[in-house]
């Protein structure tokens, strides 16, 4: 702002209309870009995206996808209890997870490994066999393994 006087011609975005005040508010910042909407541009609820584990805490493991930093909580890192588990991952480790929540106002993905292993074997079940067939997903697995030889 200090580079700027009264009077001097700039390019700016509008980003914010009062009618009843009359005013608009304009920035200059984001002409830049938006990071956030970039990085999450081809992104949708459902998506599946690899991410890569940059630290491992208690409570779960921080990713990263295209720069942005999320956080998985440890009761989304597996669908099976057992494998609930932080330390099962390392830093640098690439993890294919669901996204289930997009926040553009606090700028962070929701992502989920859970959410991922549910949809893929829902997706198998319904490719492979039904539920009313008395299939277990070991039988159904077991026929789309022998199907892929």
């Amino acid at each position: 702002i200090q580079n700027f006087r009264k009077g001097d011609l700039v390019k700016a975005v509008v980003s914010e209309v009062d009618v009843e005040k009359e005013r608009i508010s304009l920035s200059i910042k984001a002409l830049g870009g938006d990071k956030f909407a970039d990085a999450t541009g081809g992104v949708k609820r459902g998506s599946i995206v690899t991410v890569e584990v940059t630290a491992i805490e208690d409570g779960g493991i921080e990713v990263e996808y295209e720069g942005m930093k999320s956080f998985i909580r440890r009761s989304d890192l597996a669908r099976d209890r057992a494998d609930q588990r932080p330390e099962r991952f390392n830093a640098g480790d690439k993890v294919d997870v669901r996204v289930t929540n997009i926040d553009s106002k606090t700028r962070r993905l929701g992502l989920s490994i859970k959410a991922r292993e549910i949809a893929e074997e829902k997706e198998a079940v319904e490719q492979y066999g039904s539920s009313d067939s008395g299939a277990s997903l070991g039988d159904i697995l077991g026929a789309a393994l022998k199907g892929d030889e």
